[in-house]
């Protein structure tokens, strides 16, 4: 049963947390078995990027806002971090990553999820407490 962070419109983020776990988890899965030596640094980047959101899948859904949190804050960290590094420095991303250029294989939804999470944690808190704090 989903907590009151994966109801209303809770649900459609964490629906979006858990395809792009499966998605950046599939990607990293199948270029980790099949060509790791091609650029490991980017397949262990996407293989992260899917730990962190399938962290944040689980944190959202059972209500772990604090956790939630945490994955959300270090996900925007990373998008920011290698989305700017892989633009400033390219050759050292031979093979893009989820975060490469702030999500941009993926329509920049890595850089927009991350905010709306967020938000939604922001929105949630006030709504149940009646202030920011």
């Amino acid at each position: 049963m989903a907590s009151e962070l994966a109801s209303g419109p809770g649900r459609a983020l964490v629906a979006t947390y858990a395809i792009f776990t499966l998605a950046a988890g599939a990607r990293s899965g199948v270029q980790i078995a099949l060509r790791f030596g091609d650029a490991p640094v980017a397949y262990l980047l996407s293989a992260l990027a899917a730990v962190i959101y399938l962290l944040a899948t689980v944190a959202l859904w059972t209500s772990r806002r604090k956790v939630a949190l945490a994955a959300i804050a270090v996900e925007l960290a990373g998008v920011v971090g290698v989305g700017l590094f892989s633009v400033l420095d390219g050759k050292e991303f031979p093979e893009p990553t989820v975060w490469s250029e702030f999500g941009s294989g993926y329509g920049y939804v890595p850089l927009v999820l991350p905010i709306l999470g967020l938000l939604w944690l922001r929105r949630d808190r006030v709504a149940s407490t009646g202030s920011v704090e």
